[in-house]
């Protein structure tokens, strides 16, 4: 499928809404997770089709305009400031073909809506530790979830794409069709166009065993270094990470948990409860734990592994990956950001990375990271100390961690971080070929997007 749209008069083709600064309405598009940006384009269109995102970007085009995309809002890390701004939150078509294990979704799909569609199939997405996150920019960046270790990067089960590019084109992007654009967009992030619709596979998977068991400040220590020693030897059939919280005072939060620093270990099984039971004794005794939430779920119950947050909120983000984790890096770790250091960070975790993770899928893509062994990854909430403060303690970590370091770790794990970070994801033969395909496919950097291959 293919469709131009002229630059001339391009915005009077949206069948969206289309916002202005001082516009009702204007404030909550642009609005997303990260309340720590709010962005100010210089128009919003609230795309309803694929047709009127072309229309938006040929606008840009013909203005001279950089054009920036959002569903969720997750992954926000500045004000796109005088941008046309692609709001893709109104594509929220959900087709699941069960026979053929495969879900056709729009871009402003989160996951939950997807896990609930498939659910009644016995059937399961790759999805995040998040079903509050977008579809989109979390597959594009390659995507890794609780069942990562067993089937790899949800990036590598994607089937096809619809994208615009810089020339207003709408396009079908299949390994047929689009070689180059699918192997690009499957890890390269926005670099190449704004994705209107995807479709992947879906796993044969109805429950898991999992869910987190938490631990107390004094036995920070030895839960992580049990857990060092215990993960590497997982099955592949079992995903694992371990993270040190700093939890507020906050009254939905269950009473042994609020205003703790807690440590807890994250578990999700796709064998059966007997397996996952026998599997996990080695952590559940290590210590006492202060909450023990791990048991038989349904897979729609995915949430309990990580019960990430729900609500916005302005949160900086740092992160890494590792080659190793020897029990030297432990010890750097804690000194970093262990209970008792005064670290301005709500979450400092550390994944296991390993099997399907670090395996070539069937078809090629641009996803980075493959070859490390742990991901790490800090998140400091802006409510209190400011932004510098929380950017030095999130970068004290990393640095305490850098003997061991991994340059080429994962896009959407990476937070705030520059060109030169950026870039060493990848080796010199592939940010060549990223380069080589942006250039071609968006030769003005039309695209604001937040990971820039340059």
């Amino acid at each position: 499928m293919t469709a131009m749209i002229d630059h001339q008069d391009s915005l009077s083709r949206v069948a969206g809404p289309v916002f202005f600064p001082g516009d009702d309405g204007y404030a909550d598009e642009v609005a997303g997770f990260n309340a720590a940006h709010l962005p100010a384009p210089a128009v919003v269109v609230g795309a309803t089709c694929a047709e009127d995102v072309a229309a938006a970007v040929a606008h840009a085009a013909a203005t001279g305009r950089r054009v920036a995309v959002q569903a969720t809002g997750h992954g926000l890390l500045d004000g796109l400031f005088g941008t046309v701004f692609v709001s893709t939150r109104r594509l929220t078509g959900v087709t699941v073909d069960p026979t053929a294990r495969t879900a056709r979704v729009g871009a402003g799909v989160r996951w939950r809506e997807v896990i609930d569609a498939a659910a009644p199939f016995g059937l399961a997405p790759l999805n995040g530790s998040s079903s509050n996150v977008g579809v989109v920019g979390y597959t594009t960046g390659g995507g890794l979830g609780p069942m990562a270790r067993r089937y790899g990067f949800a990036a590598d089960h994607v089937r096809r794409f619809t994208l615009v590019t810089a020339d207003a084109r709408v396009r079908d992007v299949t390994p047929h069709t689009e070689p180059d654009l699918f192997w690009a967009v499957r890890g390269g992030k926005g670099n190449f166009g704004i994705v209107t619709e995807i479709e992947f596979d879906l796993m044969p998977v109805a429950r898991f065993f999992g869910g987190a068991v938490m631990f107390g400040a004094t036995d920070a220590a030895t839960v992580l270094h049990t857990w060092r020693e215990w993960a590497p030897a997982l099955p592949e059939d079992t995903t694992s990470s371990v993270a040190m919280l700093r939890l507020p005072p906050d009254p939905a939060l269950p009473e042994p948990l609020r205003g703790q620093f807690v440590v807890a270990v994250r578990f999700a099984h796709l064998g059966s409860a007997a397996e996952g039971e026998s599997l996990l004794a080695p952590m559940r005794t290590v210590a006492t734990p202060v909450m023990d939430t791990v048991s038989d779920l349904p897979y729609a119950a995915v949430d309990a592994v990580h019960m990430d947050p729900t609500s916005p909120m302005p949160v900086w983000d740092r992160g890494g990956a590792l080659r190793e984790l020897p029990a030297e890096a432990v010890d750097a770790l804690l000194a970093a950001a262990g209970p008792g250091v005064d670290a301005p960070l709500a979450m400092v975790e550390v994944r296991l990375l390993g099997g399907a993770i670090g395996r070539a899928p069937a078809i090629a893509n641009a996803v980075s990271g493959r070859e490390a062994a742990f991901s790490v990854y800090s998140v400091g909430v802006l409510a209190g100390p400011p932004v510098e403060v929380v950017a030095a303690s999130a970068a004290a970590v990393l640095e305490a961690l850098r003997p061991w370091a991994c340059a080429r770790g994962l896009v959407n794990l990476l937070g705030q971080a520059g060109p030169a970070r950026v870039a060493a994801l990848w080796d010199d033969a592939d940010l060549a070929r990223l380069r080589a395909i942006r250039a071609q496919n968006d030769p003005t950097g039309l695209f604001a997007t937040t990971v820039v291959i340059g």
